[in-house]
């Protein structure tokens, strides 16, 4: 039957560009269209004079990105000849929050803030309460990564398109730091041959910024001529300059996180001015700062290293080093200039807030830069990857912990519900409502899409907090924020002293079969029929329960809490018969190598205790073997099996 879908597969069709007359249509009069270039598939548009306005082309040609859900995401996107954008439409996405979560509004409102906006800015999704030269865009709410995935689309294709038709706004010859070129040089000689570049600012200068404003503080004559700030910038990517100014530890340190695509620049100072304010937050893009080149500005991002400085290096009281994407055409052997933002007056609520800047021009020296060969990029999946390298960190202690106690079960079995009961606390909130880490059948329903369209499966990268993927028994008993939600409405149920609900074996048997129809309907609507596909996989509550917590329209609500709320008197009835990630799961399974699951020949017979109290019915009642397929790996029976309180057999042979 697999190889079946696989041929299947292989013969879909991948949808082509759109056509003249169909982009046409999203030409607003009096421009018009005019012609597509020879070279790369972008479109001219025309003014009523028929000279050139503006381009517009499809994200798609450009930076084919699989969707979160591993459909295709095609923009159309509009820029004028001084890098701007115009206008962003939606020509095709089925990210599964916008069709049938949130919706479609949300994403549409995301795009129009693009509007106006210009490659030289420098554009991040977040929010900022300060006055910053940074373009701020705000992000969709459970939608992180969707929108994430969108804005690298756009900003791809935008600077591919520029780098061929706007010279102006994305220069392309750019020289880079030669790796072999390596001088020993002392501090003083650093600065001689103007590697460092050392400014000194007094409190004058910084004053004179806020000149007819309220905010001025009058000085002495004194006070004028003392040091603010003594600065000093250089560039750590040059070999001479970091292997002479810092210790072997951050050299290392610069080495395994910096990217072959990224810049390091040390900025580094004395002085009672501080050029990092208390709000600055670690590992983000500080707002105090800002690098520009040829009008850019440049995105970057504070490395948070740990910053030692050699012996013979004088100590420096602030430093910080940023890093700076250079898939952007930022030319580090041309001058470029640092902005430093100096904000007065947040604290009053009688003044409004005034931002200076301080402008600080670097001048490289060009010995030290040769011309190389394009950078080969580094993959955006693996970018959005390192920026959650903390959760992940944090998430591969946990699953080694689990793996640890799983593996040496014995040291689980005393207390078992209480130690049970921590770790499925740490699964429904760390893995699932924090980190909205809910594993569903939109990742296995997105590797058939990414096929079927040709495309890559790195978008399952972007978001790897949700890859995990540890197998029926794990993953559905430990690991699944909504089966933990299942499993604890059952014991509320027991703590309001409901009836419980435990089907016959025959029925039980039969019953299991429910959700490998399902698995097998979504799998056939993604190949024949994908637009429908995002409607069935509401058969899951994941989204409603998990990544949107509920707030979303009542008859998604409803649908999720009439499952929690059967799950008081049938324990995880979900899991155990409609759920077609479990399905797939327990089909994985069959390939399971051990039956770890400590079993006795008596099991069964005439022992039947580990039967009766497994709420899974996963338990052969006549020979007491594991039906693994069925099985979550609770540790109940296990319990049970290692008690000479609890196991019959046990017991006998105590007496014996």
């Amino acid at each position: 039957m697999f190889h079946f879908f696989f041929i299947v597969l292989l013969c879909i069709y991948t949808n082509a560009s759109m056509t003249k007359e169909q982009i046409s249509t999203f030409i607003k009069a009096p421009l018009k269209l005019g012609e597509k270039d020879i070279n790369i598939p972008v479109w001219e548009i025309l003014d009523e004079n028929n000279k050139l306005n503006s381009y517009i082309f499809e994200t798609f040609d450009y930076a084919p990105i699989a969707g979160f859900s591993g459909g295709k995401m095609n923009l159309l996107v509009s820029i004028d000849l001084e890098g701007k954008f115009l206008e962003i439409h939606i020509l095709e996405q089925d990210e599964p929050v916008f069709i049938s979560g949130i919706g479609i509004e949300p994403f549409k409102k995301f795009l129009t803030q693009y509007k106006g906006k210009s490659l030289k800015d420098s554009i991040k999704i977040g929010t900022s309460k300060n006055q910053t030269s940074s373009i701020h865009i705000d992000g969709v709410s459970k939608a992180t990564a969707s929108v994430k995935i969108a804005n690298d689309i756009i900003l791809g294709s935008t600077v591919q398109v520029a780098k061929e038709k706007l010279m102006s706004v994305a220069p392309k010859q750019i020289y880079h730091p030669n790796k072999e070129l390596f001088e020993k040089l002392s501090w003083n000689e650093l600065l001689n041959n103007k590697l460092i570049t050392n400014i000194k600012i007094t409190k004058a200068q910084i004053e004179n910024l806020f000149d007819n404003t309220p905010h001025k503080i009058e000085l002495s004559n004194e006070e004028k001529e003392e040091i603010a700030l003594d600065l000093y910038i250089t560039d750590l990517t040059i070999p001479t300059v970091s292997k002479n100014l810092l210790k072997e530890s951050t050299l290392k340190s610069l080495d395994g996180h910096l990217g072959e695509t990224n810049e390091a620049i040390l900025i580094f100072a004395n002085g009672p001015f501080q050029f990092l304010t208390s709000k600055f937050i670690p590992r983000s893009s500080p707002d105090e700062l800002e690098i520009k080149q040829d009008e850019f500005s440049l995105n970057i991002l504070d490395g948070d290293y740990l910053i030692e400085f050699s012996r013979d290096i004088p100590n420096f009281e602030q430093a910080i080093i940023l890093e700076i994407d250079k898939r952007y055409n930022f030319d580090p052997s041309s001058s470029w200039t640092l902005n430093m933002k100096i904000v007065r007056g947040e604290d009053s609520i009688f003044l409004v807030p005034t931002a200076k800047y301080l402008t600080f021009n670097i001048e490289p020296v060009k010995k030290y830069f040769k011309k190389q060969e394009e950078l080969k990029e580094t993959p955006l999946w693996l970018t959005s990857i390192y920026e959650q390298k903390i959760k992940l960190i944090s998430l591969v202690i946990f699953l080694s912990s689990l793996f640890i106690i799983l593996y040496k079960y014995q040291v689980i079995l005393s207390k078992l519900r209480y130690k049970r009961t921590i770790l499925l606390l740490i699964a429904l909130f760390f893995i699932g409502w924090i980190n909205q880490g809910q594993l569903s059948m939109v990742m296995l329903l997105g590797v058939i899409k990414a096929i079927v369209n040709s495309q890559s499966l790195s978008f399952l990268l972007y978001d790897l907090f949700s890859l995990v993927i540890w197998g029926r028994g794990t993953f559905c008993g430990w690991l699944c924020p909504y089966g933990v939600l299942q499993e604890f409405s059952h014991f509320l149920g027991r703590i309001l002293n409901f009836p419980k609900i435990r089907i016959s074996e025959d029925l039980n048997n039969k019953l299991v079969y429910i959700k490998y129809f399902i698995l097998a309907t979504l799998i056939l609507s993604v190949i024949f029929a994908p637009k429908i596909t995002e409607f069935l996989i509401e058969i899951e509550p994941f989204k409603t329960s998990i990544t949107l917590i509920f707030d979303r329209e009542i008859p998604y609500i409803i649908y999720a809490l009439f499952w929690l709320f059967l799950g008081m008197f049938l324990f995880k009835g979900f899991c155990r018969y409609f759920c077609p990630l479990g399905a797939f799961f327990s089909i994985v399974g069959k390939l399971r190598i051990l039956n770890w699951l400590p079993r006795r020949y008596e099991c069964g017979n005439p022992c039947n205790n580990c039967h009766k109290s497994c709420n899974y019915q996963a338990i052969d009642k006549k020979d007491g073997h594991i039906k693994y397929s069925d099985c979550f790996q609770c540790m109940d029976c296990v319990q049970i099996y290692s008690d000479k309180n609890l196991c019959k057999i046990l017991i006998k042979n105590e007496k014996e």
